[in-house]
């Protein structure tokens, strides 16, 4: 994947296309990191000044021809979704996708996907506060409300802006590995993956874990000492509550239970190993603290769908 077109109507989400932007669209080939920089373009069925969502004017220079030579494109939201969009972008779209361009939206960028027809018969998301008329409006199309995004053959769609960085870093993953989507979530400063959906920010956002949580300095900790037999009891006495109270304020804090936030961690952590080092998968399973490699194939096989070997052949570094 080299080649990254985000696309925009006759208004653009500034926010939205920023998160493409920031994932794709800088020139990191001077990275110390060794980050991938994409031969990367903003394009417009109306080519020209393009007004954003918040007031202010973008130059778009390129047309819908940009969208033939791309390996990925991008919808960055889609505020006139409740317009009909010009049949000839719906036709761009249909045709990148037939000759296996991966597709990616953000937010109510799914509505334009939908209205092309890529997603029939897909999962696809959208911004929780729009999921029951994406629904409504193309029955055919599998509607997920409660994750952040989805993957579903060559289209990604993700939920509310936030989840469209989600969205970028999976498929930053898929490209180039753990290591990179890991720097790239570093430099970004966003965690490389976050737990749970979309559900838990319907009625409140997941807030952060504060020092007066009991919780910072614990999680600190618990991402330095994977390996160790983690239980949800040793983990409450350690943060001086009982472990009803501390199952309570840790989902509280962020978004998920403590098993599975370790397990997300462990995965994570073997990902790391298996791409970078020459350790065994006995000796990955134990030090990401799964104790064997049985419990690790298994783990890595119900979430990742490939085993870890498998993982390592597709991803390991030259």
């Amino acid at each position: 994947m080299t080649n990254v077109v985000a696309v925009v109507g006759g208004r653009a989400a500034a926010f939205e296309l920023g998160v493409v932007c920031q994932a794709f669209g800088l020139d990191r080939s001077d990275d110390t990191a060794g980050l991938p920089s994409y031969d990367f373009a903003v394009c417009s069925p109306d080519p020209g000044p393009v007004m954003t969502t918040s007031g202010f004017p973008i130059q778009v220079d390129h047309g819908l021809d940009r969208i033939a030579e791309a390996d990925l494109i991008t919808v960055p939201a889609w505020p006139e979704m409740d317009r009909a969009a010009p049949p000839l972008l719906l036709e761009s779209l249909r045709g990148a996708a037939g000759r296996g361009a991966r597709v990616l939206s953000v937010c109510t960028g799914a509505f334009l996907l939908a209205e092309s027809g890529l997603l029939d018969g897909r999962r696809a998301t959208t911004h929780w506060q729009f999921t029951d008329r994406l629904a409504e409006r193309y029955p055919e199309v599998k509607v997920d409300s409660d994750v952040l995004y989805v993957e579903d053959g060559p289209v990604i769609t993700s939920a509310g802006a936030a989840a469209g960085i989600d969205a970028c870093l999976h498929l930053v993953r898929q490209e180039h590995g753990a290591a990179t989507a890991n720097a790239l979530a570093r430099r970004m400063v966003m965690p490389a993956h976050r737990s749970g959906g979309q559900a838990q920010f319907i009625e409140m956002p997941m807030p952060t874990p504060a020092a007066e949580d009991g919780l910072s300095d614990l999680i600190d900790w618990m991402q330095a000492n994977l390996d160790q037999p983690l239980t949800v009891d040793a983990l409450a006495s350690r943060a001086a509550m009982s472990p009803r109270t501390f199952a309570r304020r840790f989902k509280a804090a962020t978004g998920t239970t403590a098993h599975r936030w370790l397990l997300d961690q462990r995965l994570q952590l073997a990902e790391e190993l298996l791409e970078r080092t020459d350790l065994t998968v006995d000796a990955v399973a134990g030090r990401a603290g799964f104790g064997s490699a049985d419990t690790l194939r298994h783990h890595f096989a119900a979430r990742r769908g490939v085993g870890p070997a498998t993982h390592r052949r597709t991803f390991r570094s030259a």
